[in-house]
């Protein structure tokens, strides 16, 4: 029943994002455009304190923009719902109530796939040469979707607490700048102390870390471990946070 029900708001879900594409335009172009951005206004002056080829160091740090991003578009979403009483009529209908946020979580996961996948091959057409096996591409891409369904929960908590789908698109703004203030862009070697010591203990930087080394060859060392530990915490707090908080106001 449960599985049934959040196939149902999975397919609503990828229904209203392809009748309105607004907003999965902003999410996928946006990220692309910070690529071509940084490449190749920056890549000439960043090239020496990144070791070379500026697009190889830059692209994995760039796939976690779509991440980060995501989180305003499922918090807006969820706070649509909330607010023009499409939950109130959903309360009448018997299937399961939770299946709504499963379906926006798993909906949204859809998007930002494609949106690293075209940031990829972006990466792909201006230079990006990374040395990665079948197995390394799986394990990257199968990293980043960790990442996109753990911050997705956290997405849907900001925009079941949101008043307005308005407010909903402003408090996730901290976690937007998250992957510029990591190892995404430049080395965090390259940072003030402050900054560096900041940098060095966010979660962007070891997941960062670990795509590197998965696509160029880079030492991983305790990254992955790190990487995964706040992948799981960050989704967990987030499942949590969002069913206590939707279970209490639809009461």
């Amino acid at each position: 029943m449960s599985f049934t029900d959040s196939k149902t708001m999975l397919r609503r879900n990828l229904v209203h994002a392809k009748r309105y594409p607004g907003m999965t335009f902003a999410l996928v172009i946006m990220p692309v455009f910070l690529l071509l951005l940084f490449n190749f206004v920056f890549g000439g002056a960043l090239k020496s304190a990144t070791g070379g080829r500026y697009i190889d160091y830059l692209t994995p740090g760039m796939m976690l923009i779509i991440p980060a991003y995501m989180v305003a578009g499922v918090a807006v979403g969820m706070a649509t719902d909330m607010t023009k009483g499409i939950i109130n009529r959903f309360r009448t209908m018997r299937f399961s109530h939770a299946s709504v946020l499963t379906g926006q979580v798993v909906g949204t996961l859809v998007q930002g796939m494609l949106g690293v996948v075209a940031m990829t091959l972006t990466a792909l057409a201006i230079g990006f040469r990374p040395h990665a096996n079948p197995v390394e591409w799986v394990a990257a891409f199968g990293l980043i979707a960790l990442t996109v369904f753990a911050l997705n929960w956290l997405g849907v908590g900001f925009g079941l607490v949101a008043k307005t789908p308005e407010s909903a698109s402003n408090m996730p703004t901290p976690i937007l700048f998250l992957p510029f203030l990591g190892s995404g862009l430049v080395p965090t070697g390259t940072m003030p102390a402050g900054v560096k010591q900041f940098a060095e203990y966010q979660p962007f930087t070891p997941i960062t870390e670990t795509l590197r080394g998965l696509l160029m060859g880079d030492p991983i060392g305790h990254n992955g471990i790190l990487a995964v530990g706040w992948c799981v915490a960050i989704g967990l707090f987030g499942y949590f946070w969002s069913t206590t908080t939707f279970r209490r106001k639809t009461k």
